[in-house]
C-alpha cells in the first residue's frame, strides 16, 4: 500500500519534525541523537511539576499533539506501535522535570512499563522526584490480568496536565491522575486493522465484520461480529460499559481510531448519547481522532465517572490544536423551517394511465440503483443510483396525493417534490426540467412541447449540452422522439443515446469533466443510463 513517506527507518523523526514546523513555535525537541525522539514544549516551568507521557508512534495526535500548557510536558516516542527506549524515557524525564518534580503516565503494555519504568528508577538515582501511573482502561478482555492503556489514558493527561499547570504538589497530582486511571473504561470496535507505513496491508476481516475490542496496534480483539448498524452497535458497546462505571454523571470520550469518516463518527456519536448510558453523560470530548491506530477504519468509547475535580480538570480550556475540549451536554434546540418554504398546497386528482407511468418509472429507477451506483463508480462519486432512486422514492410514497389529472399542476408538484428529496445538481436539474414543463402546460402546449422546454431550461441553467457525455445525450433524443407520439421509439432512442457515451472520450460538463480519456473509456454515464431506464419503464406501460 502506498504512503507518503521518504523512507521507513526516518518516518518517525520527520513527521515529528512536520509536527514541531508546523506548531509555530509552540514545540520544540531534544537534538542530538535520531534515537531519542522527545517532544517538550517550547517554553517550560520547572517551578511546576512535569507530565510526561508517550509510547509507540502512529497513535497520533496522541502522544506529541498533546504537549502543551495544561496537559503533558514532554511526549517520547517510540517507532510505530514500540515502546521508546530507557533511555529517550529518561532523556524526556531530564528535559523537563525540575524542583516540582516529574509523573509519568504509562499505557498499560509490557514495553512501555518495564521502559519507562526503567527510566524511572534511573531518574530517581540521580536526585529527581518521580511518580508513575500505569492506565489499562481497556475493557475489550475481561479475564485480563493485564488491561492495555487505549484512549481512556486521555483523560489522564488532562486530568494530571491542568492540576499541575495549577501548581498542585506532585503527590496530589499522582494522586488525582491514579483516580482517574482507576476509574476510566474504554472499548473499541473497527472494521479494518491498520497498515504500518512501508508494509503491505494485511487484512483478517471479511466485508461487513467487525471487531469489538481490536488493539491500538491491530491486536484481535474478544469478538468478530456482523456490523451491525450503528444504533444496534451503540447499544451493544454502551451496556459493555454501563456496567464497569457507577453514577449519572460521566465524561464520555469519543475516540477516532483513525480512517473512520466524520459523518459515521457523528452517527456513532448520536446512537451512543440516545442508550442508558449516554443519558448519563455529562461532559462529551469528541468525536475526534485522538489516540488512533494508523489508518484502522474504527472507533472507540471512553467513559470517565465525574466528581468536582475532575470535571473541572476536563473542562478547562488549553492552547492545543488537537484536544477538542469537553462540551456539556445540553438538549438540542430546534427551530421550525420558515414558512415561506411551505410551497404550493396541490389538490390530488387521479388518472390511471398517468399513475401506472409515473409508477412504474419510480420502480425502474429503483430497481437499478445498484447498477447506477456502479456506473457512477467508475466516472463520479458512486451515487448516482442513489440519488435517483431517492427522487423516485419520495415521488412513489406520496402518489396518490398528487395532481395526476392536471399536468400543470403534476409538473409543478413534481419539482416541488425531487427539488426537496435530491440534493446536489441532480435535484436542483430535475426540478427546473419538470418547472419549465410546468410553465408550458400552463402556456397551453402539449406534452412533447412541454418536455422540450423543460430540456432547454436544463441546457440553458446547467451548461451542458448534446454529446457532453451527461444526461442529456439520452433525454434529447428521447424527447425528440416523443414528438412523434412512439413513447417505445423514445426509450429506444434514450437507450442508444446512454449506449453513445461510453464511446465518449471527454466529456463537456458534470464530474466526468475532471477524469482523463482513459477513465472513461466504455463506460456509460450514470445520468444517461438512468434516463434509459426511465423511458424503458414509460414504453412498457
Amino acid at each position: 500500500m502506498a504512503h507518503f513517506i521518504d523512507a521507513r527507518a526516518t518516518l518517525v523523526n520527520d513527521a515529528l519534525d512536520g509536527l514541531i514546523a508546523a506548531s509555530g513555535g509552540r514545540l520544540a525537541r531534544l537534538d542530538g541523537d535520531p534515537g531519542i525522539r522527545v517532544v517538550l514544549r517550547a517554553e517550560l516551568n520547572s517551578s511546576k511539576v512535569a507530565v510526561v507521557s508517550g509510547g509507540g508512534s502512529g497513535h497520533e495526535p496522541a502522544h506529541a499533539g498533546f504537549v502543551g500548557p495544561g496537559m503533558l510536558s514532554a511526549a517520547v516516542c517510540g517507532d510505530v506501535f514500540a515502546s521508546p527506549s530507557v533511555d529517550a524515557v529518561l532523556a524526556g524525564i531530564l528535559a523537563v522535570t525540575g524542583p516540582a518534580g516529574c509523573l509519568l503516565v504509562v499505557k498499560n503494555y509490557a514495553g512501555d512499563r518495564l521502559n519507562f519504568g526503567l527510566a524511572a528508577e534511573r531518574a530517581r538515582a540521580l536526585g529527581h522526584r518521580v511518580e508513575t501511573v500505569i492506565v489499562s482502561d481497556d475493557i475489550a478482555l475481561p479475564d485480563a490480568k493485564q488491561p492495555r492503556g487505549v484512549a481512556g489514558t486521555l483523560f489522564v493527561h488532562k486530568v494530571a496536565g491542568h492540576a499541575a499547570e495549577a501548581g498542585v504538589p506532585l503527590e496530589d497530582v499522582a494522586a488525582l491522575a491514579r483516580r482517574a486511571a482507576e476509574a476510566a473504561k474504554s472499548l473499541g470496535i473497527a472494521v479494518s486493522t491498520c497498515t504500518i507505513p512501508g508494509s503491505p496491508r494485511s487484512e483478517r476481516l471479511e466485508e461487513g465484520q467487525a471487531e469489538l475490542g481490536l488493539g491500538i496496534h491491530g491486536e484481535p480483539g474478544v469478538e468478530r461480529i456482523a456490523l451491525p448498524p450503528a444504533g444496534e452497535l451503540a447499544l451493544m458497546m454502551a451496556e459493555r460499559l454501563s456496567g464497569t462505571v457507577t453514577g449519572d454523571r460521566l465524561a464520555l470520550l469519543v475516540n477516532n481510531l483513525g480512517s473512520t469518516s466524520a459523518l459515521e463518527m457523528q452517527i456513532l456519536t448520536r446512537a451512543v448519547l440516545a442508550t442508558d448510558l449516554g443519558k448519563r453523560v455529562r461532559l462529551l470530548i469528541g468525536p475526534a481522532p485522538l489516540m488512533t491506530a494508523l489508518d484502522m477504519h474504527g472507533a472507540s468509547l471512553s467513559v470517565l465517572p465525574l466528581d468536582d475535580a475532575l470535571e473541572a480538570a476536563l473542562v478547562a480550556p488549553v492552547p492545543l490544536p488537537a484536544w477538542p475540549g469537553a462540551v456539556r451536554i445540553v438538549p438540542p434546540t430546534l427551530h421550525p423551517i420558515p414558512e415561506g418554504l411551505a410551497g404550493e398546497t396541490f389538490t390530488p386528482s387521479q388518472d390511471p394511465v398517468t399513475s401506472a407511468r409515473i409508477a412504474a418509472v419510480a420502480r425502474a429507477l429503483i430497481a437499478a440503483e445498484a447498477k447506477l451506483n456502479a456506473l457512477d463508480a467508475k466516472v463520479g462519486d458512486g451515487d448516482a443510483g442513489t440519488t435517483f432512486a431517492g427522487a423516485a422514492r419520495a415521488v412513489l410514497a406520496d402518489l396518490e396525493g398528487l395532481p395526476q389529472a392536471d399536468p400543470a399542476a403534476l409538473c409543478r408538484a413534481l419539482a416541488e417534490r425531487i427539488g426537496r428529496a435530491v440534493g446536489g445538481s441532480s435535484g436542483v436539474l430535475g426540478s427546473i426540467f419538470f418547472a419549465a414543463a410546468a410553465a408550458a402546460f400552463a402556456d397551453g402546449a402539449a406534452w412533447p412541447d412541454a418536455l422540450a422546454l423543460g430540456v432547454a431550461r436544463v441546457q440553458g441553467y446547467g451548461g451542458a449540452k448534446q454529446g457532453d457525455r451527461t444526461l442529456l445525450d439520452a433525454l434529447i433524443p428521447a424527447v425528440d422522439a416523443v414528438k412523434g407520439g412512439d413513447l417505445s421509439a423514445a426509450a429506444q432512442a434514450a437507450h442508444a443515446g446512454a449506449e453513445a457515451t461510453a464511446g465518449m472520450d471527454r466529456a463537456g460538463a458534470g464530474r466526468s469533466s475532471y477524469l482523463a480519456s482513459g477513465d472513461l473509456a466504455g463506460v456509460q454515464d450514470p445520468g444517461a443510463a438512468g434516463v434509459a431506464e426511465a423511458f424503458a419503464a414509460l414504453a412498457s406501460v
